[in-house]
C-alpha cells in the first residue's frame, strides 16, 4: 500500500498537534461473507477525523460497499460471515451495539434508494427516522423542511416516493438520513441514478452539511472529477485493501498506478498527463486535479509566455 506523506495528517498520526478527534476507525479489519473464498476487506486500517470529508473510490469488488456495510454495524451484526478485528464509531466498538443504535451517530444511504423506502409520501419519509429517535415535533418539522429545501424536493413533499424516478427516490433516501442529523454521513454511490444537475445538488447539500455543521462525510462515489474537488482525503481501494490515500491532487496523480488497476482520473488530469508523457509540456509530476487547478497553470504560463 502506498500511503501519502500529506494524508498522515488526516490518519491521525499528528492529531496530538491539532486536536482532531476520530469519528470512525478500523483497526484492522477482516471480512469474507459466506460461501466466498475471497476476503471483501483485508487487515483493513482506516481513521476518519471529526468533519473530515473522504471520498472512497474503487474497481468493482474493491470492497468499497463492505465498508460502508461495516461502518454503521451492518457487519457483523446483519450480515453473517467471518469478521475480525474492531470499528468504533466515535469511540463506540461496533461489536457492542446495534445498527439502530447506532442510527444515532451513523447514517448510511444506499446505492438502492428503495431499499430505504417504505412510507406514503415524502414528508412522511423523510420524518420517520427522526420520530423513531423521539425527536420532539416541532423539531421534526423544522428538520424535515430543512433537508427538503437542501436537495431542492420540497415540491414532492406529498407525493409517494414510489411514483418518483430513481434519481428523486434517491434524494429522498439522502434526506431521510440527513433528518437524522447523524455525526457521520456514509453514502455509498448515491448518484448513481442521478442526472448530472442532481449529481451536482448532491455534492453541494453533503458538502455544506460537511462545512457548515461538521458532518463527518465517507463516499463512494464513481464521480471522481466532483471527489476530487470536494473531498478532503481520497481512499483508493482495490481487493479489500488500500492502494492510495491522501489529499485528491496526490492520488490522482498516480495516473499510470490508477489506470493499471483499471480506474480512470479527472478528464484535465489525464490530460495533463498524456501532454507530458507525449510532448513534455508540463515538465512535472503535479498534474492538475480540479479545472480551478488547470486555470491557475494556464494563467501562469500565458504570464510566462510560453503557450
Amino acid at each position: 500500500m502506498i500511503k501519502l506523506t500529506v494524508g498522515e495528517v488526516f490518519s491521525g498520526l499528528v492529531k496530538g498537534c491539532f486536536n482532531v478527534k476520530e469519528a470512525l476507525k478500523f483497526d484492522n479489519v477482516s471480512y469474507r461473507y459466506p460461501d466466498s473464498k475471497e476476503m471483501a476487506l483485508k487487515n483493513f486500517n482506516l481513521t476518519v477525523a471529526e468533519g473530515e470529508f473522504v471520498g472512497i473510490i474503487g474497481p468493482n469488488a474493491a470492497g468499497k460497499s463492505t465498508l460502508c456495510r461495516a461502518a454503521n454495524g451492518l457487519i457483523p451484526h446483519s450480515f453473517t460471515g467471518d469478521f475480525k478485528g474492531d470499528i468504533f464509531i466515535k469511540g463506540i466498538n461496533t461489536r457492542d451495539k446495534k445498527p439502530a443504535q447506532l442510527a444515532e451517530y451513523v447514517g448510511l444511504v444506499f446505492a438502492d434508494p428503495e431499499a430505504q423506502l417504505s412510507q406514503m409520501t415524502v414528508w412522511e419519509e423523510v420524518a420517520f427516522g427522526p420520530a423513531n429517535l423521539g425527536i420532539p415535533k416541532e423539531e421534526i418539522f423544522k428538520r424535515v423542511e430543512t433537508v427538503l429545501d437542501l436537495l431542492k424536493i420540497g415540491r414532492m413533499r406529498y407525493r409517494s416516493p414510489f411514483s418518483l424516478s430513481g434519481g428523486e427516490q434517491q434524494k429522498v433516501a439522502i434526506a431521510s438520513v440527513l433528518a437524522m442529523e447523524p455525526d457521520i454521513l456514509v453514502l455509498d454511490e448515491p448518484t448513481s441514478n442521478l442526472d448530472p444537475r442532481g449529481t451536482a445538488d448532491v455534492f453541494a447539500a453533503v458538502k455544506e452539511l460537511n462545512k457548515k455543521q461538521n458532518i463527518t462525510v465517507l463516499m463512494v462515489e464513481h464521480e471522481i472529477e466532483l471527489l476530487a474537488e470536494y473531498a478532503d482525503r481520497i481512499v483508493f481501494m482495490d481487493h479489500g485493501e488500500i492502494v492510495l490515500e491522501g489529499p485528491p491532487g496526490e492520488v490522482f496523480r498516480q495516473v499510470e498506478l490508477i489506470q493499471k488497476i483499471g480506474m480512470n482520473v479527472p478528464q484535465v488530469t489525464e490530460m495533463a498527463y498524456i501532454l507530458d508523457r507525449d510532448y513534455g509540456v508540463w515538465g512535472s509530476k503535479r498534474y492538475p486535479v480540479t479545472i480551478d487547478e488547470l486555470y491557475s497553470w494556464l494563467n501562469s504560463k500565458f504570464k510566462e509566455n510560453r503557450i
